[in-house]
């Protein structure tokens, strides 16, 4: 009689968890002998063999991302991996060096003929040099381009990596406003050193400081110093290889992604079109106005990520060289093409025959002002956002960033050029 209510009282005290337990197999043959163990019962639920999981270790906001880090050189060279990977960018930069200097010893040591041609040196030197010294356009460019981007690559990764990064740390730089750091602070890096070159490269042209005239007067200018050539390619491989990581979306892509893309397309086509069609002289000034107007936009930024307090004398000097060189120079050189095309001698201007290495007809005015127009296009969208900005701080007090792509998880608040950080 007893017997009874005990069982009640545990049926009733069973919880919502035993209950679930039950379901599962296992439980439901232990519970058949509640209280009866058994030698054979207990032997039947055995721990796994082997040394226990070690515990996962919790990852530091500042750890670099794992695509940062090689899985081996064929692996990265597989998978494209070599372009974020810096020892692997060097191996694949090192071989035709290796090749060239292998090549000569070969020569020299009479395995070779002497007036043998060292195939490698295509890709480590410009090509087509003429018997007065200076140099013209080469098949053989292609070769230094592919290998460029290899040496760009490396570059970007090792200022990043082993330079920008602890600078970041050490500067107290956090989350994901560290890796928009390595990307600005890398901005500065080169477009510093190839603003700068440039300047030296358009000091020594008849072009120098927008003397547009000379953009036409005595086109084709078919010749180019090795300073001039040295440079143009440069700055092609470079942006080649800012566009493959742009489209294979390596970095976070901002809230402005189409606007870069549509950017990088932009200036790949007036770079290939300029140099092959003799139009250098215009190039170079293209490329200055964008250089030095960018040094101080990735200034802004990376001050900006450090102190905000800091921050709005930068912007304020950023907006006025922005403004200087993205715009007034630039709708210069727009007005150049427009009522200065006819400078270039008649002969020149009239047969489009690109087997003959013809290239300018009436038309290709318009080849010319149409990309440089869709340029400034773009960036009067970006001085639009730049202005915003800076109306919105000054009279509004109001420093919000309404982008989408947050740099820091969990922070929504945004500080006076944090919207420039989408660009």
């Amino acid at each position: 009689m007893s017997a009874t209510p005990r069982k009640v009282v545990n049926r009733t005290r069973s919880s919502s968890v035993t209950n679930a337990l039950k379901q599962i197999p296992l439980n439901q043959q232990q519970e058949q002998s509640y209280g009866k163990t058994s030698p054979i019962q207990e032997s039947e639920v055995k721990p796994l063999s082997g040394k226990p999981r070690p515990p996962r270790k919790k990852r530091n906001v500042n750890d670099l991302p794992d695509n940062y880090k090689s899985r081996g050189f064929w692996d990265d060279l597989k998978t494209g991996r070599w372009m974020l990977i810096p020892s692997s960018s060097l191996v694949i930069f090192l071989i035709p060096i290796i090749l060239y200097i292998n090549h000569n010893f070969l020569i020299q040591y009479g395995i070779l003929k002497p007036n043998t041609t060292n195939p490698f040196k295509y890709l480590l030197f410009i090509s087509g040099e003429l018997p007065n010294g200076t140099y013209t356009k080469s098949i053989y460019d292609f070769a230094f381009l592919a290998n460029y981007v290899v040496f760009w690559s490396f570059v970007r990764q090792v200022v990043t990596i082993h330079i920008l990064r602890p600078m970041a740390i050490a500067l107290g730089i956090k989350g994901g406003k560290v890796m928009r750091f390595l990307e600005q602070g890398y901005a500065v890096f080169y477009f510093t050193i190839l603003g700068t070159l440039g300047i030296f490269v358009m000091r020594g042209l008849p072009t120098w400081w927008y003397k547009t005239e000379y953009f036409w007067i005595d086109y084709p200018h078919k010749q180019m110093t090795w300073e001039l050539k040295t440079y143009y390619l440069m700055q092609a491989a470079y942006w080649i290889q800012q566009t493959i990581l742009l489209a294979a979306k390596i970095e976070k892509p901002r809230k402005d992604f189409k606007e870069l893309v549509a950017h990088h397309i932009v200036t790949l086509w007036l770079i290939g079109w300029s140099y092959n069609v003799y139009l250098t002289y215009i190039g170079v000034s293209i490329f200055v106005t964008m250089d030095v107007s960018d040094i101080f936009l990735a200034l802004a930024k990376c001050v900006n990520y450090v102190s905000e307090w800091a921050s709005p004398p930068f912007f304020a000097f950023f907006v006025g060289v922005w403004t200087y060189f993205r715009h007034y120079l630039n709708i210069w050189i727009l007005w150049s093409v427009y009522t200065q095309f006819n400078l270039i001698p008649e002969k020149e201007r009239t047969r489009f025959a690109p087997l003959e290495d013809k290239w300018l007809d009436w038309w290709m005015k318009w080849q010319i002002f149409v990309p440089i127009f869709l340029l400034q296009l773009i960036n009067l969208f970006w001085y639009f956002l730049i202005w915003r900005i800076l109306i919105k701080a000054v009279f509004y007090n109001d420093l919000r960033d309404e982008r989408s792509d947050d740099e820091d998880e969990g922070e929504g608040e945004q500080t006076t050029s944090d919207k420039l950080k989408e660009q």
